[in-house]
């Protein structure tokens, strides 16, 4: 298997489990984000349906990465077709670790904000998109070259 098609079957695995941890397993994600104390609060059960947005976002970019792994399109044979995929996954992944940045700068988790960064699966998410971000613009940097 070549290193891209290996990173294209990592997308679809990673943004597969993002639908599922966002759509499917909305409670679980609501433990993840809101303190025990404050799962009571009236603004829960709104943060808890809104996160399926996430999910419905991430199932697309998941979708696209395994179609373009599994049918290999004629056109997609194009390297400049290849360029612009891997570095459309290489934001998808960026833009997930970036926005964990400023949470992570503020000391993450801070009494009943935000969320904590750098413990549980929140981590598991900031590194595992950091380390994405990276493989995809290694393939992308790779296509140029």
């Amino acid at each position: 298997m070549r290193f891209s098609d290996f990173v294209l079957l990592l997308n679809a695995l990673w943004f597969g489990a993002a639908f599922v941890q966002f759509s499917v397993a909305q409670r679980n994600t609501l433990k993840i984000l809101v303190p025990r104390e404050e799962r009571g609060n009236p603004i829960a059960p709104t943060l808890s349906a809104s996160v399926a947005f996430l999910g419905g976002i991430n199932l697309p970019i998941g979708l696209l990465s395994l179609y373009f792994l599994l049918a290999r399109p004629p056109f997609f044979q194009a390297v400049e077709a290849q360029l612009a995929l891997f570095l459309f996954f290489a934001a998808c992944h960026f833009s997930q670790f970036a926005y964990n940045l400023p949470v992570l700068m503020r000391g993450g988790r801070v009494g009943v904000a935000y969320w904590p960064v750098l413990k549980g699966p929140m981590l598991r998410i900031f590194v595992i998109d950091a380390t994405l971000f990276v493989a995809n613009l290694i393939v992308a940097l790779l296509l140029v070259a």
